[in-house]
């Protein structure tokens, strides 16, 4: 990659960004001394692995980790799959209203998680879905930012191709699943991404609904390390890497196509 005079402004704002990540993978390393020490220590005196231990060891932990890959990968795929409809539908189908609908939709972006959360709790209590799995799923199948974003990816896509595939006689539906969505992998992938991030990182909409353990997800399940009276800071510390890393393996995975979605889907600032 060609040098740009940014890397030397961008190379010290990355190393900042970076260090608290350091410091908690070497402090998962750590005893519970060592981590409450003062002045904190930065390098582990004599490594161990006693909060992976402590982690892995915990019966319910691995069931909090297929909890939150049950619940991103549920949320991610309804994502894909309704916001590429209603985004497609926005973006080349013309309807009385359109307008104000997608205007309508747009607003709830800017309506703050506080003012639904207890609507949200009372809909999941009618349907029966309090403390479980499905009601963190639900209130998540589909995402206003979603549409938007693959709504404007598929405005600055070239209509040529879904004319030809019409004249051809390829139905709506047949147009958008082979044309569009081939085209659209950018955009899909980040929404994914993004999606995967929010669903993976949530801590207080599980908090709210799901009670009993056994169907905690892991930011969930990570919060009974910690105590009044006593703390395992090494468990929280390994648990905390071992919870970031598919979430870095995610970003990893789809910057470039992340990156590829805000150059052309009129995102960029």
């Amino acid at each position: 990659m060609p040098f740009n005079p940014w890397h030397l402004a961008l190379a010290p704002m990355a190393v900042l960004f970076a260090l608290p990540l350091v410091w908690l993978g070497l402090s998962s390393f750590m005893s519970n001394a060592e981590i409450n020490r003062f002045p904190p220590a930065l390098f582990p005196s004599s490594p161990h692995l006693d909060g992976y231990t402590y982690v892995l060891r915990n019966a319910e932990f691995p069931v909090w980790f297929g909890n939150s890959c049950l619940v991103a990968g549920a949320t991610v795929l309804s994502n894909l799959v309704l916001c590429s409809l209603a985004a497609y539908g926005f973006a080349r189908m013309r309807f009385r209203g359109a307008g104000v609908v997608f205007g309508l939709l747009m607003a709830t972006l800017v309506v703050p998680f506080q003012l639904t959360m207890i609507p949200t709790f009372l809909l999941m209590r009618q349907l029966g879905l309090t403390d479980s799995l499905p009601a963190l799923i639900v209130p998540n199948l589909v995402s206003a930012f979603g549409v938007f974003l693959l709504r404007q990816f598929f405005l600055a896509l070239p209509p040529e191709f879904e004319d030809a595939a019409r004249i051809d006689g390829c139905t709506r539906l047949g147009v958008l699943i082979r044309i569009v969505l081939p085209l659209a992998r950018p955009a899909l992938a980040t929404l994914a991404v993004l999606t995967f991030l929010t669903t993976w990182n949530d801590l207080t909409w599980p908090l709210i609904v799901i009670s009993t353990e056994h169907n905690y997800t892991l930011q969930l399940g990570l919060t009974t390390f910690t105590g009044q009276h006593r703390s395992q800071w090494s468990a929280v510390m390994a648990g905390n890497v071992l919870t970031t890393l598919p979430v870095l393996v995610a970003f990893l995975v789809g910057q470039r196509n992340f990156v590829a979605s805000l150059t052309s889907s009129g995102l960029k600032g």
